[in-house]
């Protein structure tokens, strides 16, 4: 029997992206959802696109908080999202950070986790897009063949902003803006 040709997919970071980015989140009181975030989620779930989430969360390996909190803060955005018709469809975590404990190859901008996301979930990376406020969110599109884009607000650090540039990713608003540009087909002239 064939199997069926494989997925694009919507590859987004949590922190900054998804929610609010509050550095180290160990809490789920602190968890709060980005404007639109939870209807761009979910106008991409009703599109028929997987949402995977790769996230960096070195505060595991700098002992800011534990797999359990981490777990505890996925459970309330899940919860928030869920509230609004949203769901993400698998997460993917680097709990690592380099100079606690050494390298690895999980880490954003690192291709590891995505890769293992294709393989588990039959998707097509470079079909797929890639979705983040930092470089390191949008950096493996770029590597993969995929589209990036990146949410350019005022946390977005000047030299992210030039480097994006550079390599021709798309800027966008908020992850909602960018759910926009995918979704809605352009006007014709």
């Amino acid at each position: 029997m064939n199997q069926p040709a494989p997925r694009a997919a919507a590859f987004l970071d949590r922190d900054g992206t998804i929610i609010d980015d509050v550095h180290y989140i160990a809490t789920p009181e602190l968890v709060v959802l980005r404007s639109g975030a939870a209807d761009a989620i979910a106008r991409l779930n009703r599109a028929g696109m997987p949402v995977i989430i790769v996230t960096n969360q070195s505060g595991i390996a700098r002992g800011l908080f534990s797999r359990e909190e981490y777990e505890g803060v996925a459970s309330r955005m899940a919860e928030l999202l869920a509230r609004e018709g949203a769901h993400v469809d698998a997460t993917y975590v680097c709990p690592h950070h380099p100079e606690f404990g050494g390298a690895c190859e999980c880490r954003k901008p690192g291709t590891l986790l995505f890769r293992r996301a294709a393989k588990e979930h039959h998707l097509d990376l470079a079909r797929s897009i890639y979705i983040g406020d930092r470089w390191r969110d949008v950096a493996p599109g770029v590597t993969l063949g995929g589209r990036s884009l990146l949410i350019d607000d005022d946390a977005t650090r000047a030299d992210e902003r030039e480097r994006a540039e550079r390599a021709g990713i798309e800027m966008v608003g908020s992850l909602a803006d960018a759910v926009d540009r995918l979704l809605v087909p352009p006007v014709a002239r």
